[in-house]
């Protein structure tokens, strides 16, 4: 394809794309011996088909095959996957794809800034409103836009741990944005550097909120039926108005497309310099790619990232940050210098554990953080200096509690993250648990940064079973699958439901486990009494506890 960006994966090509599709050409390679016809052309959001057609394709090295669409397509992802070739030669294919015109608007906001819209008026009243837009971003937390009236009403859409929380109240001066639950929470780790979408539609009290492709439908609080804002909305952070340059809550740190409030291109107006726009800090009309390279550790017993060290240095330094679904799994492993032992770094239970083991028996051992399996970020960092051992974990630094004046650590040649290559000895490489499954980045040892690329390419250390610049990240959870109220529990490759204390049994606590009627618990010989009585069986009513008068 021309002018794309593709990654192979299992044997089929996919790219993402953000215009519409109305038609797509196909032509065999170089090699006469390979072409490919017909081709599926799947177009999809992930794990969800929105279509599926079949085209024929091309019977020779060098025609094109033309196929033009009855309707444009909008999509994040298309799925080429080739039925037929030539059974003499591979399979060979070159498309393109035609996209229609897409106007884009985008501002980059660098997570000290904001853009202000000031109303021509003190006061702002809506009975109606409509906010849309399109975000990336890197960061789990970020003020998106806020506004607020001096009687109590207030709107704000946040991003908070990588979901977005929507804070939306109408004149009622008890409920501040500080103390109260949010609205509505939608969506989940939409801190991927990939593009959502988020459309708030508000009618008196009634809203609906809708992120990516799931919608929350909800009703406001509030006295009255009317949004009163005073002054401004801000987008990008909460600006204190007495103190230039502070704000009230994390800002937004990334780029923000088609910014619409009630029909108004906010970002072009930002653009034009209009006197409605006011902007704090550095915004600028370019979305910026910061260039981190993550990867993900597919395998639970295979996977693993040789990264080379300087060794013999007196001490050690290796940061980097993971996340991941899973409760265990190794981190990283060493072998020191100067025989000076054996470094692991591993989750143990959703907990952080360095382990320093000494072939003279004097170690040390660091033990820090909790529920670290939670799909976020977290950063790690590890310093070794003049016996003294830090383990920070997301800025919070832990020592060992026991005395490491007898410590020595020289630099090892050799890291291992994610898990052991099979033929290395428990000194080169020791995990005494399963491998990581789940992402890393900004991988630094000695205080270098680790070229990710360079490994990929085979110039730098080596790996196996390992996707390099990608995290492939799925929440399984989202959607709850969990009925009745059930809480679902997550790894890296499934989920579970925990069912006590609702009435329900079942993977997915589908199965009720009370009886329909008075009539059942009578013709199990039970007596007169209160019995759970769940008439629907496994519907959406729940159980009620009701006396059953049985003669």
């Amino acid at each position: 394809m021309i002018g794309q960006v593709f990654i192979l994966y299992d044997g089929w090509i996919q790219k993402e794309r953000k215009f519409h599709k109305p038609s797509q050409s196909g032509q065999g390679s170089g090699d006469s011996m390979k072409f490919a016809t017909p081709a599926e052309d799947s177009e999809h959001i992930p794990e969800v088909y929105l279509s599926l057609q079949t085209f024929a394709g091309n019977m020779n090295a060098d025609g094109v095959v033309h196929h033009k669409l009855l309707h444009s397509v909008r999509t994040r992802f298309v799925r080429f996957v080739p039925l037929e070739w030539n059974p003499s030669g591979k399979i060979g294919m070159r498309v393109e794809v035609y996209g229609c015109s897409y106007k884009s608007d985008v501002a980059d906001f660098d997570g000290r800034s904001s853009l202000l819209y000031r109303f021509n008026q003190k006061m702002m009243s809506t009975l109606k409103d409509v906010i849309s837009l399109k975000f990336k971003s890197m960061q789990g937390d970020g003020v998106l836009f806020h506004g607020e009236g001096q009687r109590g009403d207030h709107i704000t859409l946040e991003l908070q741990k990588g979901r977005l929380a929507l804070y939306l109240n109408l004149d009622d001066s008890k409920a501040r944005l500080s103390s109260v639950a949010p609205s509505a929470v939608l969506g989940s780790l939409l801190d991927d550097q990939h593009w959502h979408s988020v459309l708030l539609e508000r009618v008196g009290k009634q809203a609906n909120f809708t992120v990516d492709t799931n919608t929350q439908h909800f009703r406001t609080k509030g006295e009255t039926d009317v949004l009163d804002i005073d002054y401004e909305l801000s987008f990008g952070g909460i600006p204190v108005p007495s103190k230039p340059g502070t704000f009230l809550k994390k800002n937004f740190h990334g780029c923000i497309e088609n910014l619409y409030y009630n029909g108004v291109n906010i970002i072009d107006l930002a653009k034009r310099r209009k006197h409605q726009i006011y902007s704090v800090g550095n915004v600028t009309f370019s979305c910026s790619e910061p260039q981190i390279v993550p990867i993900t550790f597919v395998n639970s017993r295979g996977s693993y990232l040789l990264l080379p060290g300087t060794p013999q240095i007196d001490g050690l330094s290796v940061s980097f940050q993971f996340r991941t679904w899973n409760r265990d799994g190794l981190l990283l492993s060493t072998e020191l210098s100067e025989g000076s032992g054996t470094l692991m770094l591993m989750l143990e239970g959703g907990t952080l554990r360095l382990l320093i083991k000494k072939e003279a028996g004097h170690g040390t051992e660091i033990l820090t953080g909790s529920d670290l399996n939670d799909g976020l970020w977290h950063s790690v960092s590890i310093n070794a200096r003049r016996n003294r051992v830090t383990l920070t974990l997301d800025n919070d630094v832990a020592s060992p509690a026991a005395d490491t004046s007898q410590l020595q650590i020289y630099s090892g040649n050799s890291y291992y993250f994610g898990g052991c290559p099979d033929n290395l000895t428990d000194s080169q490489c020791l995990n005494p648990i399963k491998a990581f499954q789940g992402c890393m980045r900004l991988i630094f040892i000695d205080n270098q940064p680790k070229d990710l690329i360079s490994v990929q390419q085979g110039s730098l250390g080596n790996f196996s079973d390992l996707h390099i610049d990608l995290c492939s990240i799925k929440d399984r959870c989202l959607p709850n699958y969990c009925e009745h109220g059930g809480h679902c529990a997550q790894s890296w490759t499934t989920f579970d439901c925990n069912c006590s204390e609702t009435g329900y049994t079942g993977a997915t606590c589908h199965d009720s486990i009370y009886e329909q009627s008075c009539e059942v618990y009578r013709h199990r010989g039970n007596k007169a009494g209160f019995f759970y009585v769940d008439s629907d069986g496994s519907g959406p009513l729940g159980p009620l506890q009701v006396y059953c008068n049985i003669t």
